[in-house]
């Protein structure tokens, strides 16, 4: 399901915005080849520099994945916070009665990965909070508090 996703919104801006992969690759601060990887689908773009794509734009996260045809316009840049998300992901866990080892086989992953996430430890990786939002029909933007 993720290769449905990202190309065409990341492309659809840039274009609108009259800018070329290497301008967004300096906007984004990494290089033109990581950023089309990103944009071609190649790889999946980094929590952190989606968030700072969707804060440059001004739009929010649920339309640059695709989980919305029309884009919400966000007024304020957004800051990601690991232990706010964490704390969303484990009350969506409880708001489906998942334990941790039940998300981990969802994820493919281990019930430490997800004990990380929770804790704030570590921020989830964009391919596991894109397959937790597909499958719950849950909003990326509320998991990451960007308002």
């Amino acid at each position: 399901m993720l290769e449905e996703f990202l190309l065409e919104n990341l492309r659809e801006l840039r274009e609108y915005k009259g800018l070329k992969q290497k301008d967004m690759a300096k906007i984004l601060n990494v290089s033109r080849p990581n950023y089309t990887r990103w944009e071609t689908r190649a790889e999946i773009i980094p929590l952190r520099k989606l968030n700072e794509l969707c804060n440059y734009f001004k739009v929010d996260m649920d339309y640059i994945i695709g989980f919305k045809r029309k884009a919400k316009i966000m007024h304020d840049d957004n800051v990601l916070d690991k232990k706010a998300i964490g704390e969303n992901i484990r009350k969506l866990r409880h708001k489906y009665n998942l334990s941790q080892n039940d998300l981990a086989d969802i994820l493919n992953t281990t019930h430490s990965v997800i004990s990380a996430y929770e804790n704030g430890k570590t921020l989830i990786l964009t391919a596991f909070l894109i397959e937790i939002c597909e499958k719950y029909h849950e909003s990326m933007d509320e998991i990451c508090n960007r308002k």
